[in-house]
């Protein structure tokens, strides 16, 4: 006889241990898909049991069954849709109360369940005793006990599936007295009882969980309304009545008051389930926390960690650029060794490419050391514990902004310090419970202090706020925050303002000591993801702004005109020679070995550092060629010297011919007429046309801005000065003010391609893709322009505007918080 294939639902929290569950049961027999329509992934494997097929599908982790997010949509239509044998509720042992709350949920659905006490052997260690007969008789189900993760209990649970599989739906179960309600729940039961099409629909529904449903709002609920009734709108008409007149009778939100009831039941059950402890005293993690989340002690050493965090990372950070620079100019100059020569203006297409191509990467690379302190301490607050505590001081904040206390991890990961990315933040939303702050967040991720801004902001203030590099530091990395908030609440209450919000959940870990392994691993892996995007994204920008900057090029008739020049410059050198000993030696040779030989005889000398040194490179260049060492170390010869000034005249006619080309070039190209074209708009935030082409190259990846500039600020055929050094000495009406302005545009800079399709993705519309991208440009340039054209007319400094504009961020904060909710209206 051939056996019927049993299916089951396996439910729960997250972190209770269900994937453990899920392995366990399933073994090496999984599959992993999406759920049609979402992004949510779709876990299923299965395992023989009696001659039949046991298939197990592990639904997404979910604090409740409502439909605020993708994955509690996911987990209620699969239980109420594809009527699984049995639902295994995976709870934890250890904190029976908070897990009791989707057991009750699972109940009122009417589904089989057997409710699986997994990780007893951690309860154990606290000294947790649990009744599983008190506890199973108290919610009519089968109770199975398990430490998964140790082995033990598979087999009980697999028994207890397969009994309940059996039995079926067994006699009602145990629900919550939702008291005062009590009457209208009735009340709307006994209408809609006679309103369905079919039996069929009745049996499929719960109609006590329909009616607590529709007490609740939930709109995926009445879609269920309209599908499987007759009269589905009076029935609507109905429940909304009876919502409201609950409402304005009890003077407390339907839902609130059914999630306080269930609360209360749970609460009792586990007291009643639960032998108390004896004889132990206050945890470790519990002493911490009484100072870690103080109200008041909480928030200073959290600005205290923050701080420290950027003043080991960047500030200390930056200083062993100086040691990471020297490698990265041999990089350039090896490349310089194996392309092909320049000729006296001409630069072969392969060599500019690829010098340009080298100088972009290492304007990034140079940040490595920044970057691995950075994330191996912020490694050490995740491992620690203290990042569910930061969630946990912040939901009281993001609150008051329309946000989410589970806002925070895709903030964190943003960039809620510094060096976070926008990917992984907006990715990790859709753990948000409710879409009214899930989609807030989403929105607001990109504007956090993301790692690929961080280059720019160490770029401008190393240059213009170097005497207060700390303060300009920490200033950067909390403005973000001071912009992100107000914007979040205009958001929620305005084009958000319609969707539904859900109750901040999360589990406080005890505090655990990092590991020195753990640390470095995380280090190392956020650092190679970073220098990953280099290599892909980074350098796909550096050639597309590379072929943008070289195009059209120069003109035939130009050219015509630079060759006469350089032709003056060769002869006025030879006209300087004349008469010594090494004209008519050079007048039969090119000219360029000598220019070359001089590039390669300077480089050589300034890396000697002692007269040894010295005296080794003049041997080594003797032997190369005599006659233009003479020439490049005159000495006290006079025909020599007379040859090295008028060299020395060639190389400065020569350089100068070069930046007038790659000026001409740049003007010219297309990026460049594009940056032009921009200039009557932006100049009044302090931007260029050289900072309109870097931020236009941010498009692709924010990293490109920093190596754009770093291309733009050319090193010529010398290679030996840093950005820093190069744009100060490029930019010479910069200011601090331009480069505050810039740096605030920055950090409201819309998404790059990569975070843009990730918002497409987690909000699943094109509309919310184009927002993300159009209202950040325009926020930004509006506090460029205030910041710059303000402080100018003010006449402050770039310091001064910087304490002002966050004394007004600090303001528009404020009072952004002091503004009611939309669920406060009433």
């Amino acid at each position: 006889m051939k056996q019927e294939k049993t299916l089951v639902a396996l439910a729960g929290q997250p972190n209770c241990g269900k994937s453990t569950v899920f392995n366990a049961l399933t073994g090496a027999s999984q599959h992993v898909a999406n759920y049609p329509g979402v992004t949510v992934e779709k876990m299923t494997g299965s395992y023989r049991r009696d001659g039949g097929k046991v298939e197990v599908v592990d639904l997404p982790g979910t604090y409740s069954l409502t439909s605020y997010s993708p994955e509690e949509r996911v987990s209620r239509d699969f239980l109420l849709h594809e009527n699984p044998s049995v639902a295994v509720n995976v709870a934890d042992a250890s904190n029976l109360k908070r897990h009791l709350y989707l057991t009750l949920q699972l109940l009122e659905m009417r589904v089989p369940v057997v409710l699986n006490l997994n990780m007893m052997d951690v309860a154990e260690r606290r000294g947790i005793q649990i009744n599983t007969r008190e506890l199973g008789g108290l919610l009519g189900v089968e109770v199975i006990p398990t430490s998964m993760k140790a082995g033990h209990g598979k087999e009980e649970l697999k028994e207890a599936i397969a009994r309940v599989a059996a039995a079926g739906l067994p006699d009602p179960p145990a629900q919550v007295d939702y008291g005062s309600m009590e009457p209208t729940l009735r009340e709307i039961q006994n209408a809609f009882s006679m309103a369905f099409k079919g039996q069929s629909a009745q049996n499929t529904v719960p109609l006590r969980w329909l009616a607590i449903k529709l007490m609740e709002g939930d709109s995926e609920v009445e879609g269920l309304v309209r599908k499987g009734f007759s009269n589905p709108e009076e029935c609507l008409a109905l429940a909304h009545e009876k919502k409201t007149q609950f409402e304005a009778q009890q003077g407390i939100a339907p839902e609130r008051h059914i999630a306080h009831r269930r609360h209360q039941a749970a609460d009792t059950i586990s007291r009643s389930s639960i032998k108390p402890k004896k004889g132990e005293g206050i945890p470790l993690s519990d002493k911490v926390d009484r100072v870690v989340c103080n109200r008041f002690l909480g928030p200073a050493i959290l600005v205290g960690v923050i701080y420290l965090l950027y003043y080991l990372s960047i500030v200390q950070g930056y200083n062993l650029t100086n040691y990471t620079w020297p490698l990265l100019a041999n990089i350039r100059a090896f490349t310089e060794a194996i392309t092909p020569s320049p000729g006296f203006i001409e630069i072969p297409l392969i060599r500019a490419f690829a010098l340009w191509f080298v100088d972009s990467i290492n304007a990034l690379l140079n940040y490595i050391p920044i970057f691995f302190i950075l994330f191996g301490l912020i490694a050490i607050l995740e491992d620690s514990g203290y990042m569910p505590r930061m969630a946990f001081m912040l939901d009281r904040l993001f609150n008051r902004f329309g946000l989410h206390g589970q806002s925070t991890l895709p903030m964190v990961l943003g960039g809620i310090y510094v060096g976070g990315c926008a990917v992984p933040g907006v990715m990790s939303c859709k753990g948000i419970p409710d879409e009214r702050s899930r989609l807030a967040t989403i929105l607001i991720i990109p504007m956090l202090n993301c790692l690929a801004k961080v280059p720019l902001y160490v770029l401008m203030i190393n240059i213009y706020f170097a005497a207060q590099k700390g303060l300009a530091m920490f200033f950067i990395s909390t403005i973000s925050l001071l912009m992100v908030l107000p914007a979040a609440k205009l958001l929620t209450l305005t084009v958000l303002k319609k969707r539904p919000t859900a109750p901040f959940i999360m589990e406080m870990p005890p505090y655990h000591l990092p590991t020195i392994r753990g640390v470095l691993g995380r280090a190392v892996e956020r650092v190679w993801l970073f220098v990953r995007k280099i290599i892909t994204i980074v350098a796909a920008v550096a050639v597309v702004i590379f072929v943008l900057l070289q195009f059209p090029g120069i003109s035939s008739d130009r050219m015509v005109h630079y060759n006469a020049e350089k032709g003056k410059a060769v002869s006025a050198f030879f006209k300087d020679i004349a008469g010594t000993p090494f004209a008519e030696k050079l007048e039969t040779e090119d000219i360029m070995p000598l220019l070359l030989y001089w590039e390669d005889y300077k480089t050589a000398k300034i890396s000697a550092h002692s007269e040894e040194a010295v005296a080794r490179v003049n041997a080594d260049f003797e032997k190369t060629n005599p006659l233009f060492l003479a020439i490049s170390n005159p000495g006290g010869d006079k025909a020599a010297k007379k040859a090295n000034r008028a060299l020395k005249e060639l190389v400065k006619s020569r350089n100068g011919l070069q930046r007038e080309m790659r000026k001409e070039r740049i003007d010219a190209s297309f990026l460049g007429r594009l940056g032009k074209a921009l200039e009557p708009v932006t100049r009044w935030a302090g931007f260029n046309w050289r900072v309109n082409v870097a931020l236009l190259s941010a498009f692709a990846a924010k990293e490109s801005s920093v190596a754009t500039l770093g291309a733009l600020y050319d090193q010529g055929e010398t290679g030996d000065q840093s950005l820093e050094k190069r744009m100060a000495e490029g930019e010479t009406g910069f200011t601090p003010l331009h480069a505050l302005a810039l740096m605030l545009f920055m950090v409201l800079y819309p998404p790059c391609i990569a975070a843009t399709i990730m918002v497409k993705i987690q909000s699943g519309s094109i509309k919310w893709m184009l927002f993300s991208m159009i209202y950040p440009m325009v926020l930004g340039l509006a506090v460029a322009v205030l910041v710059f054209s303000g402080g100018s007319a003010l006449g402050l400094t770039g310091l001064q505007a910087m304490f002002a504009f966050y004394g007004l961020a600090l303001a528009a904060t404020i009072a952004a918080g002091f503004i009611k909710n939309r669920e406060e209206f009433s």
